[in-house]
């Protein structure tokens, strides 16, 4: 097994959290201590969650709790995704884009909880 940022979920977790990143810088500005951060931070966190699991993958409970603190990392991420969409700072393909990439996250996050050894935990 090489490194995390071999990972799936690494990889496509940091492309969403640059992404967002990348078009947030587009939101206005009185929204930056509001949802440009918290759109920002919790993308981030689901990739920052993925490299914790990792760490902890031979503590198969550990690295299975990380997953879930990822999961719900990007669970919020998209929730941020629905307020910007609805106050029009991102078009519908732009929201369309990145809640798909996030689906995309969640459910390669679903498939490690329920495979974790594939993953080299407890190993």
């Amino acid at each position: 097994m090489g490194t995390y940022k071999d990972l799936l979920l690494y990889k496509k977790s940091f492309e969403l959290a640059m992404e967002i990143f990348n078009i947030s810088k587009r939101f206005p500005k009185e929204e930056i201590y509001s949802l440009t951060d918290q759109i920002r931070r919790s993308s981030r966190s689901t990739n920052i969650c993925t490299i914790e699991a990792y760490r902890k993958r031979l503590y198969p409970n550990h690295f299975i709790s990380k997953l879930t603190d990822a999961d719900m990392e990007n669970s919020e991420t998209q929730g941020w995704l629905d307020f910007a969409k609805e106050c029009n700072y991102i078009s519908v393909e732009d929201y369309g884009k990145l809640y798909a990439l996030s689906d995309d996250i969640g459910r390669i996050i679903q498939y490690m909880i329920n495979n974790p050894t594939k993953f080299g935990a407890g190993k």
